[in-house]
C-alpha cells in the first residue's frame, strides 16, 4: 500500500496543484469560509465521501466508514485566511499561513488512499476546521462533539524555510501557547493647553506598554510579551479620553502562560490607572500549547521515513507560535493526536503577505498523511 501511495502521489501532482491553486483564491476571513465551504463539499461529493455541515459555522466533517470494526482516525486541515494592509490596495484577505495547502493534502490524501484500494478497519473523519487565526474554530468542533469518537487525530503545517527545507518533514510540532488580551482606557478629555484638567489616555498607555516590558517570568519558560495595538486621540489640542490597545503573549507551556497573563494584568491595571484613568483588560484568544506524544510520534515518523527517506525525517520543531489544534488533546486527553510539520522551503515567512512555497510540498504532506493513516488503522 505505501509503495501505491508513493507512484499515486506522484502521478497526480497537477491535480494537487489545481487544487491548491483553486482553495488559493478562494482565501476567505476565519467564520466567513463560505466559498471555500462549497468548494470542499462539492469535491467529496464528487469523491462519494458523505460529509455534515452545520447550522452556526462554515465547518465540515466527512467520514469513510466501510462498516468494519476499528478505531475512529481523523486528519484535520484548517479553513480561514488572514487579513493584511496591502498599501494603497486597502486591506486584503490572503492565504499567508498554508491553510490552502493543509486543505488540500487532507482532501487528497482521502483520495488516495480510495484510489489506492485501501479499505479503513474503522472510520476516517476528515475534519476541515474554521477560525484556525482566531484560536476558536477547534473549539467549535469540540463544542459540537465532532471528536467525541476520535482515537486517533493527524493535523500537518507548512514549515518556513528557516526550520525545514523541502523534502524534511516531522512527527510533531510543538506549539507553544499564545494568548492576545485587548484593553480599552477611558479618562477625561480637556483642553490641551490646560492637561490638569482632564485625564490623559495616552500618558496611561506609555505607562501601559513599559508595564508590560518589565513583566518577569521564569526565565526558564520561554516566553514574549508585547504590546502590538495602541490607538488613541483624534485632535492634538484636546487631551484624549479614550484608547484601546493590544497585547501578544507567548509562553512554551500552558502553566507558564497562565502567569504570564496574572502578572501581565496586574501590571497594565496598576501602571494603567496610576494617572486615575480606568482600564479593562481582556482575554481576546488563547491557544495551548502542544501535548507530545511519542505514540504517534512514533508512527508518524516511519511514514515519513517511508515516504521521505531517512534523510527526510527531523525531530520535532520548538516554536513560539501558536495553533488551535492542540486545544483536541487538551480538552479530550484520552485523544492520541501530533501535528506533522512538512518541509516546503517557504518564504519569506508565515503570516506575510507574499509567503509563498515550493508546491513539490503537496504530494510530500499527502504521501506522508495517507501512509499515516494506514499505520493508524494497523
Amino acid at each position: 500500500m505505501l509503495n501505491k501511495i508513493k507512484e499515486w502521489t506522484a502521478r497526480n501532482r497537477t491535480q494537487l496543484e489545481s487544487t491548491y491553486g483553486d482553495l488559493h483564491r478562494r482565501a476567505e476571513a476565519s467564520w466567513h469560509e463560505y466559498n471555500t465551504q462549497t468548494y470542499l463539499c462539492a469535491e467529496l461529493e464528487r469523491m462519494g465521501i458523505p460529509y455534515r455541515t452545520f447550522p452556526d459555522q462554515t465547518g465540515i466533517v466527512a467520514e469513510w466508514d466501510e462498516g468494519e470494526a476499528g478505531p475512529t482516525i481523523a486528519l484535520r486541515a484548517d479553513m480561514d485566511a488572514l487579513s493584511h494592509e496591502m498599501n494603497d490596495d486597502g486591506r486584503q484577505i490572503i492565504h499567508s499561513c498554508g491553510h490552502d495547502a493543509h486543505m488540500t493534502i487532507v482532501l487528497h490524501a482521502v483520495q488516495c488512499l480510495r484510489q489506492c484500494g485501501f479499505r479503513p478497519r474503522g472510520r476516517l473523519k476528515l475534519l476541515f476546521q474554521p477560525a484556525e487565526e482566531t484560536g476558536e474554530g477547534a473549539l467549535s468542533f469540540i463544542r459540537n462533539g465532532v471528536i467525541e469518537d476520535v482515537n486517533g487525530m493527524l493535523g500537518i503545517h507548512l514549515r518556513p524555510i528557516q526550520e525545514l527545507p523541502l523534502g524534511k518533514a516531522s512527527a510533531a510540532i510543538y506549539h507553544g501557547a499564545a494568548a492576545q488580551l485587548r484593553g480599552e482606557i477611558r479618562g477625561v478629555q480637556a483642553h490641551a493647553a490646560r492637561p490638569h484638567l482632564g485625564v490623559n489616555v495616552i500618558d496611561s498607555l506609555s505607562a501601559i506598554v513599559q508595564a508590560v516590558n518589565a513583566v518577569k517570568t521564569n526565565p526558564g519558560v520561554p516566553h514574549t510579551a508585547n504590546v502590538t495595538q495602541a490607538s488613541a486621540g483624534g485632535t492634538i489640542n484636546i487631551i484624549p479620553d479614550y484608547a484601546v490597545f493590544g497585547i501578544d503573549l507567548r509562553s512554551q507551556t500552558n502553566d507558564g502562560m497562565d502567569d504570564l497573563i496574572r502578572r501581565v494584568r496586574r501590571g497594565v491595571l496598576s501602571a494603567g490607572t496610576a494617572n486615575g484613568a480606568e482600564v479593562t483588560l481582556d482575554v481576546a484568544t488563547r491557544t495551548a500549547a502542544a501535548a507530545p506524544n511519542p505514540m504517534m510520534e512514533r508512527i508518524v515518523s516511519e511514514a515519513i521515513r517511508e515516504m521521505l527517506g531517512e534523510e527526510g525525517w527531523s525531530p520535532p520543531i520548538v516554536t513560539s507560535g501558536g495553533e488551535d489544534f492542540h486545544f483536541y488533546p487538551l480538552e479530550r486527553p484520552q485523544l492520541s493526536a501530533t501535528m506533522i510539520g512538512l518541509g516546503a522551503s517557504l518564504r519569506p515567512g508565515l503570516h506575510h503577505p507574499d509567503m509563498s512555497f515550493d508546491l513539490d510540498a503537496l504530494r510530500h504532506g499527502v504521501s506522508i498523511m495517507a501512509a499515516a493513516a494506514v499505520l493508524l488503522f494497523k
